[in-house]
């Protein structure tokens, strides 16, 4: 079904591994669109209550292949074309999304990182924002998230220099929720997405939801919309199940619902 990008779901998280090694993981169209799918097919199954997306190789993605890259080429219709619709995609997803960056995430590559839920680093991973170094603006919702994530100055200061991002300067800019040790790596990340798949998911989804609405509303607004969230939360079993367990004193066991 996919060339560009290997798919599969493993207890309840769909794994999203970007599969151009060769070649860094860099974009090319029919990546932005298997990934957009893949991400769609996710979020429409049922049986997915968590995604991952992570790189093949030694990167987690390098951005846009500048081997496609040409002067008459028009850099807007490219994104309208290509890169909005994957990034919407992304920002439309009711259910967490992991970014297991695993190696570099340059120009495009951070800004998909960047579009996800949380960021689990490597020790050996880096960001680079690598727009300016090729004269071209940082793009993919790169400037939508990263101010809400770390700040207006220091997003200027990151987008406009264009230095390398260690893991662990990721971790202290709040950059990346996790750096994991190479030798522990897959273990982690994978009992990390099982843990957001253990929990309540529409819950989840309504948080992201709010919380992305919060930037753009006023208090009354938000404060409409806490209830509304709160009335449909209310109303699942995953609720139900969390009042009992407490009453009875063990953990939850939730299923989504």
């Amino acid at each position: 079904m996919y060339e560009t990008v290997k798919y599969e779901v493993i207890n309840q998280v769909a794994w999203i591994r970007l599969n151009r090694p060769e070649k860094l993981n860099a974009f090319t169209e029919q990546l932005n669109k298997e990934i957009q799918q893949a991400v769609k097919q996710a979020n429409n199954d049922s049986a997915v209550r968590c995604l991952v997306i992570s790189g093949e190789g030694r990167a987690f993605c390098s951005g846009e292949d500048l081997g496609g890259v040409n002067d008459d080429m028009d850099h807007g219709e490219v994104l309208r074309r290509r890169y909005n619709p994957m990034v919407m995609e992304l920002h439309k997803c009711e259910k967490p999304i992991v970014a297991a960056v695993n190696g570099v995430a340059a120009g495009a590559g951070m800004s998909l990182a960047l579009a996800c839920d949380f960021r689990l680093l490597s020790e050996k991973a880096s960001f680079v924002e690598a727009f300016i170094h090729v004269g071209l603006v940082p793009d993919a919702g790169n400037l939508y998230y990263l101010p809400k994530l770390i700040g207006h100055a220091k997003a200027l200061e990151l987008a406009i220099l264009g230095e390398k991002i260690t893991a662990l300067s990721a971790k202290e800019l709040g950059l990346a929720t996790k750096v994991i040790p190479l030798e522990q790596w897959n273990e982690e990340v994978a009992a990390f997405a099982e843990k957001l798949a253990s929990m309540p998911t529409i819950a989840i989804g309504l948080i992201k939801k709010n919380l992305k609405a919060s930037w753009e509303t006023s208090l009354e607004d938000s404060l409409e919309r806490d209830a509304q969230a709160q009335r449909i939360a209310g109303l699942t079993a995953d609720h139900k199940e969390g009042v009992q367990a407490f009453i009875e004193k063990r953990k939850p066991i939730f299923h989504g619902e």
